[in-house]
């Protein structure tokens, strides 16, 4: 009995080290040669246990599994490819994981709360940022502020920058620095509590915060007041932040002229605010005066690598969420484009060895793709059907129960519902007969059932996908907070 185990286990060990060569007559097909490819990759990978240097965490606002697939297929499409078979960049990224994105006292989450959690290690209550449980929303007596990730690397030496598209006192990207009973004091709070403008040139001061990039000038700077003749301020007091930010040597820039100016090797803060609320879609984005995301990226790590202790990103692509608030597929994938670009800039300006990049976002929205589609349907297009014979789809759009086309894009719940208010105040309507023309245009907003005057987010996982030092430790389904743990492992060896 002894001696056939040992044969037996010494079977076992030259099968699991000995790939089987098999004839089989799939073998030569594409998709079977890329999948032996990608497990080869697997099996020769070797967990990267480097002690982190630079950490980027990608947050693309209201993007989950679904969006992500519409932005993927919509790139690929862009491209001539059917789009199916396309990848983002970040898809191939060899460590994933499935994220839970509830908040403690909500099923379907909120920006700030989230963000909180992934710059905290611990869930937060709905609409407040960085706070202990304790905390109710909008009570200032009650707030009981936590430790936030950036606080605890610029201790370790590190820099610290945050980028965004959307105004920088924004849910996810105040989360790096503030600390808030409510998310919406973005320029004045009850007495007792300072707003999150005030909190961002104060992380400034204590060197907390260096590299800023994003919009939302309005918030720091007077009501009324213009700011370099292009943006004008809102606070109610008759504080100056940029005024104060200058004044403790930070760079400012207002535009693209501006930001070309800086010295991004001085070392010293930088303060960069392009519009006066959030920037504009990349759809809309004018180019001569507001940057892209790859581009306030790409000025960020150069800013922060000046540092030979390293930094802590974090990157916004804020504006997907909002145009999914908007029912405006178009420009949520537009803009899911300019994210990938960025992630695609960001891992090609840094090193593997010593820098993880992690990619995910902070929830998701009430989106859904519709059935049964063929290849290659445009992905903002009529659904076409599947064609026996070929590859690509039929040419002619499925029909509903109601003989009518629909798109592959819906929302459950948004401005685009066919439910419309009538002068009684009840809501009624049919579905219209829609045409490719029509639902292809750029402000199209796609059908939703439900009547609502912004969709709404949606309590479903999102995806996370890590490369660089430590990124094996994601994998599986998580709760949303365990990506705190992660990054401060990698980069402190905390555990």
């Amino acid at each position: 009995m002894f001696q056939r185990t040992i044969v037996t286990s010494m079977a076992l060990a030259l099968c699991a080290s000995t790939a089987i060569a098999q004839d089989l007559p799939q073998a030569g097909t594409d998709y079977y040669t890329a999948a032996e490819e990608r497990l080869e990759s697997f099996i020769n990978m070797q967990p990267n246990t480097n002690r982190a240097k630079n950490v980027i965490l990608f947050v693309a606002d209201g993007m989950g599994v679904g969006t992500n697939y519409g932005i993927r297929l919509f790139q690929g499409q862009q491209m001539g490819l059917l789009g199916e078979e396309h990848n983002l960049p970040y898809d191939l990224y060899p460590h994933t994981a499935i994220v839970k994105t509830y908040n403690i006292n909500a099923q379907t989450p909120d920006s700030a709360p989230t963000a909180g959690a992934m710059n905290t290690g611990t869930k937060q209550i709905f609409n407040t940022i960085n706070m202990a449980d304790t905390v109710v929303h909008n009570d200032c007596a009650t707030e009981a502020p936590l430790t936030v990730f950036s606080e605890i690397v610029s201790d370790a030496g590190k820099s610290v920058g945050i980028v965004s598209t959307a105004r920088i006192t924004h849910a996810t990207p105040a989360a790096v620095y503030a600390k808030t009973a409510n998310r919406n004091w973005e320029n004045e709070a009850p007495e007792g509590c300072t707003d999150i403008a005030t909190q961002l040139i104060d992380a400034m001061e204590a060197g907390t915060v260096d590299v800023v990039l994003g919009g939302g000038a309005r918030s720091f700077a007077p009501e009324g007041i213009e700011i370099d003749g292009t943006l004008v301020g809102n606070r109610p007091d008759d504080v100056n932040l940029i005024e104060r930010a200058r004044e403790l040597g930070a760079q400012w820039a207002y535009d693209r002229t501006s930001a070309e100016a800086l010295d991004l090797t001085a070392g010293s803060p930088i303060l960069a605010l392009f519009s006066d609320s959030h920037m504009q879609y990349e759809a809309d984005r004018d180019v001569e005066t507001q940057p892209s995301l790859a581009e306030m990226t790409e000025m960020a790590i150069e800013a922060l690598s000046g540092n030979e202790n390293g930094f802590y990103l974090e990157i916004e692509a804020g504006r997907v969420d909002h145009a999914s608030h908007g029912g405006n597929a178009y420009r949520t994938f537009t803009d899911g484009i300019a994210f990938a670009e960025a992630v695609a800039l960001a891992d090609e300006l840094t090193d593997d060895e010593d820098t993880l990049i992690i990619v995910t976002a902070d929830h998701e929205h009430a989106i859904t793709f519709n059935g049964y589609c063929g290849r290659g349907t445009p992905i903002l297009g009529l659904c076409m059907g599947v064609q026996a014979g070929q590859i690509a789809h039929s040419g002619e759009p499925n029909l509903a129960a109601d003989g009518k086309p629909y798109t592959v894009v819906v929302f459950g719940d948004g401005p685009g519902s066919s439910f419309v208010e009538q002068e009684d105040g009840t809501y009624s309507g049919t579905r219209p007969e829609l045409t490719q023309e029509q639902v292809l245009d750029v402000d199209y907003l796609q059908e939703a059932v439900v009547p609502m005057n912004s969709e709404t987010h949606s309590g479903v996982d999102v995806a996370l996908w890590a490369k660089g030092p430590w990124a094996h430790l994601f994998g599986g389904t998580m709760d949303q907070e365990y990506i705190f743990h992660v990054m401060n492992h990698a980069a402190l060896g905390v555990e």
